[in-house]
């Protein structure tokens, strides 16, 4: 059960956003007709997340800008323009201290693969060939069946004319 000064309350702002909304439609609109906010998506929460992978020049040109923008504030407000992190410049820096151009380029993420490409090749001619074996099985029934219906028909199956090899 609800405390009373709660549903006074709920019944108050339901009252007022009924005002605010009619006081938009008429003064704001002029005629037309707008969405109910439920179904107007919100700018600031994106629909999917997605992780931000940078290549190697990006990070070396934010570097460089970085490096130039030493007066106060000057990093601060190179990375609300980018859109970064100060640990991702901590990093990025490291990196290059390092000497790991490999490390500034993006990477796959997950267990890095331990398979030999001929050996992956090798499998894939393997399931092939398993395939094109059981086809030319199914094949062969159906011209077994073929042969009997034939004989029983009464009309004799041609036989294959074997060719003769050089």
């Amino acid at each position: 059960m609800r405390h009373s000064s709660f549903l006074n309350y709920r019944a108050g702002r339901e009252r007022i956003s009924k005002l605010n909304n009619r006081k938009n439609l008429s003064s704001a609109t002029e005629g037309k007709t707008i969405p109910p906010p439920e179904s107007r998506p919100n700018p600031e929460v994106v629909a999917q997340a997605k992780r931000r992978r940078y290549t190697a020049e990006y990070k070396q040109r934010i570097l460089a800008e970085a490096e130039q923008a030493r007066d106060s504030g000057g990093i601060g407000a190179l990375l609300r323009r980018e859109g970064l992190y100060s640990s991702s410049l901590v990093t990025w820096r490291r990196e290059r201290a390092a000497g790991i151009v490999q490390g500034l380029s993006p990477q796959r993420r997950g267990p890095k693969r331990k398979r030999d490409p001929a050996a992956v090749e090798m499998q894939q001619l393997r399931s092939e060939n398993l395939r094109l074996s059981e086809e030319l099985r199914k094949a062969d029934i159906v011209i077994d069946i073929q042969k009997k219906v034939a004989a029983l028909l009464g009309r004799p199956f041609p036989a294959p004319a074997l060719k003769e090899k050089p």
